[in-house]
């Protein structure tokens, strides 16, 4: 009997947590995201921005900053917008976002990119780059909603 019981509890608390998680991405939310980046690199690089996250009809100001490691040479800004996906407050898009890539603009170009961060907010993200940019890295960004 005690065998049944805990068998039985073990089932509701399953199907508890999985009825959770489903509604928890059930009221996940979307929104967009428009920042400026300027990225300085000798090998190792720098960069830092700032921009707006709009989330249900509100603007959020955010900051940028990241770091790279690898083949990079170079400075450029880039201006990127796009979504954010799977986010329930606005503040779901704090945290560090990692990405590995490769590429290079002389005078113009363009980046598309989707990242997630730990909280399982994702980033899809296209840009305008503008400048001498030479790239093979290891790059995160960090970003901040104020």
């Amino acid at each position: 009997m005690k065998f049944s019981s805990r068998i039985r509890s073990v089932a509701v608390a399953v199907i508890a947590a999985a009825g959770m998680s489903f509604a928890g991405s059930a009221h996940a939310d979307s929104g967009t995201i428009s920042f400026s980046v300027y990225k300085a690199a000798f090998f190792v690089g720098g960069s830092g921005g700032e921009g707006t996250l709009t989330f249900h009809g509100r603007r959020y100001p955010i900051t940028v900053g990241g770091i790279s490691g690898g083949l990079a040479f170079g400075a450029s800004k880039t201006n990127f917008h796009g979504t954010v996906r799977h986010i329930r407050r606005a503040r779901d898009v704090t945290g560090v976002y990692g990405a590995a890539g490769g590429g290079g603009a002389v005078g113009k170009g363009a980046q598309v990119i989707v990242m997630t961060n730990d909280k399982g907010a994702q980033l899809e993200l296209s840009g305008k780059q503008v400048g001498l940019q030479v790239n093979a890295d290891l790059s995160g960004i960090a970003i901040t909603v104020k």
